[in-house]
């Protein structure tokens, strides 16, 4: 969502500056890659770009199949693959041994269901939903992005023949959070159809505004989430400390739930440095839904919380993490606020945390269901 929230910014600005633009979406791999299916980038006609589509080797050949885009004021999809010695020829090295298809987008302001219009929809609202793009690989039909389904709402400008089959296919993507890939029919053929599953940022809150909760919040902040911090002292908890942060608040913790929406993208971090403190908002967010709660300091800090509250169960053990963070040797609390966010990332993908040298399937983390 750092990326979407980013392209978003960019494009407003470029409309206030009256620069047409387009966007770039990663729609398919094959092979590996250094981006994944959903990654984009933004091209202004000035050659600005936001967001990215590689780890830089196809940026500057998409800039000019954008800018063609723009001036055509039609969709193209372009295919690289490391495999023609055409592409090396042309500079373009993937250096990923895969083949990369990539839809440009020229934004339309006038269209209310330009592919920018569903990105705003998509950032508004914490909540989880279903991004379909429409390309071809055997054509030139490329509807392009055109649905966003979530829940309780829908936006979408899909051909009317697939309309139904494309919202029951994002149903089964919302229910089951993962991301697929269909193949539907037009008249004019086999339109290829990318159903992106795409969670809300997350939302960390941090109870304690000293020292080092600073760059445990600037981290989270770059990353793109969203970041509250709360403490009962007004010395700390305050906005020129945290410019960053959506929320600072100086409250009590019977106060501090109530101030806040709790999700499954909630995740808390306690380290006030009060014992009193922490063991009292524990006992409220053991009543939640919150997946994750990190507690700063020893292991036997944490176990007396828990006797003292009686909940001590190895239900609770599973979603509170104490000592919070990942075994990286920290030692600062620009380390600690590494090992903290590494921690959280990983409990939020399922992701093992171990080496990638030692991953013997893709690096990249993947929910994604094929079907044909």
């Amino acid at each position: 969502m750092k990326e979407i929230a980013d392209i978003l910014k960019a494009y407003q600005k470029a409309e206030k500056e009256n620069k047409r633009a387009a966007l770039a979406t990663v729609v398919k791999v094959e092979g590996s890659s250094y981006r994944r299916p959903g990654a984009r980038m933004l091209i202004t006609e000035d050659g600005q770009l936001t967001g990215a589509i590689s780890g830089g080797c196809l940026e500057g050949d998409a800039l000019r199949k954008a800018l063609s885009a723009i001036v055509q004021q039609e969709n193209k999809l372009v295919t690289y693959d490391t495999t023609d010695e055409d592409d090396a020829k042309f500079g373009v090295q993937l250096g990923c041994n895969g083949i990369v298809h990539i839809l440009f987008e020229p934004i339309n302001s006038s269209d209310e269901h330009n592919p920018i219009s569903f990105l705003s929809s998509l950032h508004r609202e914490r909540e989880n939903g279903v991004l379909t793009t429409l390309f071809s690989l055997e054509s030139k039909t490329h509807p392009g992005t055109s649905m966003l389904y979530r829940e309780k709402s829908l936006q979408s400008k899909a051909p009317v023949l697939l309309h139904k089959e494309i919202i029951e296919d994002s149903i089964e993507a919302l229910s089951n959070k993962t991301t697929a890939f269909k193949v539907y029919t037009l008249e004019s053929g086999p339109v290829d159809a990318f159903l992106e599953f795409i969670r809300p940022p997350i939302s960390l809150v941090i109870a304690g505004a000293g020292n080092d909760a600073q760059p445990l919040a600037e981290i989270a902040y770059l990353l793109g989430w969203n970041v509250i911090v709360a403490d009962g002292r007004p010395a700390h908890a305050s906005s020129q400390r945290f410019p960053n942060a959506s929320q600072v608040l100086v409250v009590k913790p019977a106060q501090l739930l109530s101030q806040i929406e709790i999700d499954e993208q909630t995740a808390f971090v306690l380290m006030t440095h009060n014992y009193n403190y922490d063991t009292e908002l524990l006992n409220f967010l053991l009543n939640t839904k919150a997946p994750y709660i990190g507690t700063l300091g020893p292991k036997k800090k944490l176990v007396r919380m828990l006797d003292e509250l009686n909940l001590n169960t190895p239900e609770h053990a599973s979603r509170i993490h104490g000592p919070v963070g990942l075994d990286i040797g920290a030692e600062t609390a620009e380390e600690i606020a590494i090992s903290i966010i590494s921690e959280i990332k990983s409990v939020f993908t399922g992701a093992s945390a171990r080496f990638l040298k030692e991953k013997k399937e893709s690096i990249h983390f993947q929910q994604v269901k094929a079907s044909l």
